[in-house]
């Protein structure tokens, strides 16, 4: 197991070399220049000062050169300087805005695993009831609704017309002269509407993912053989049938890791939310190439981990694995 680790380990490093010439490449022939937005906005700022700005960063250079300067940096954690006005470390402006949207996403994901999994089960085992198809119904209403379009509603119907739910940000005004507890409940309150938003498709989508999983594995012959005999359907269902029908739900798991920095830029912009996703939105339409980069590095970083950690949760649920792991 542990020769694995390191063997896949050692193979994330060409990889992530490949992802940040693909990325480098992709923004560099993408329309628009640093300083462009600039030039349009404020007529005092000529040509003249856009070829300083590219100079200061370095963009007269070949892009081979660029490219080898880059990713020497990177590989200390240095993403260069901020292209906007305000020329603030890049590492900086992901430090602050990280938190926020990891703790948006991780609920959103706690949130769909808790409901779909028992959503799921309970529709293949109910497969063809009325159940089953109301379920189905509601769940592809769900998939098939925007994110952006229930947010929307969301704000519209909670935030103004009852007013009871805040639809911008993620703290009040007076959030500091709030005790602990009161500081919890205005975050929280802050992020029901988002967290509703970004949960409705996810939960659609994994919950057909384990309906369709738990009915593959419950045709199988295993299944068939510890009914006949005498296990309780309870035991089917949770010990044999369950731990085999969660492998492929472990790889959607596993890919939706890249979703903690970059998975809700629609959301937080709707909701003026200072997460990652946000700063990626600003930072796209300001041509700020260094830190469109640098949230597309950590977020390819996360992808390589997320598949790494899916294959050991494979080894861990399914025994099979482990054994030919260890034949190796």
């Amino acid at each position: 197991m542990a020769g694995y680790l390191l063997k896949r380990l050692a193979g994330l490093i060409p990889l992530l070399f490949g992802i940040t010439i693909i990325t480098f490449i992709v923004i560099h022939l993408a329309p628009g220049a640093p300083g462009q937005v600039q030039l349009q906005m404020n007529p005092k700022v000529n040509r003249e000062v856009i070829e300083r700005l590219r100079k200061l960063y370095g963009l007269d250079k070949p892009l081979y050169v660029q490219y080898y300067e880059w990713v020497k940096r990177i590989v200390k954690l240095d993403f260069g300087l901020s292209m906007s006005q305000d020329r603030t470390p890049v590492i900086k402006k992901i430090a602050e805005r990280l938190p926020v949207t990891v703790l948006l996403n991780s609920i959103v994901m706690l949130l769909v695993l808790l409901l779909a999994l028992p959503i799921g089960i309970y529709s293949a085992y109910k497969r063809n009831s009325l159940t089953d198809r109301t379920i189905t119904v509601a769940v592809f209403i769900g998939f098939a609704t925007p994110s952006f379009w229930l947010a929307l509603l969301l704000m519209i119907f909670f935030g103004i017309q009852l007013g009871i739910l805040p639809i911008s940000g993620i703290t009040s005004l007076n959030f500091n002269q709030l005790t602990f507890w009161g500081k919890v409940l205005d975050v929280a309150k802050h992020l029901i509407l988002p967290v509703i938003s970004l949960s409705v498709g996810s939960l659609a989508y994994l919950s057909r993912y384990v309906r369709a999983s738990m009915l593959e594995v419950l045709r199988q012959d295993y299944i068939t053989t510890a009914r006949a005999k005498g296990a309780g359907e309870n035991r089917v269902i949770f010990v044999h049938a369950l731990k085999n029908a969660l492998l492929p739900v472990i790889t959607i798991l596993g890919l939706s890791l890249p979703g903690l920095i970059g998975g809700s830029v629609i959301i937080e912009s709707i909701f003026a939310i200072p997460g990652m996703g946000r700063l990626f939105f600003n930072s796209v339409y300001m041509r700020d190439y260094t830190t469109v980069m640098g949230i597309l590095v950590i977020g390819s970083f996360l992808t390589l981990l997320g598949n790494l950690l899916a294959d050991i949760s494979y080894a861990l649920v399914d025994p099979r694995i482990r054994e030919g792991l260890g034949e190796r």
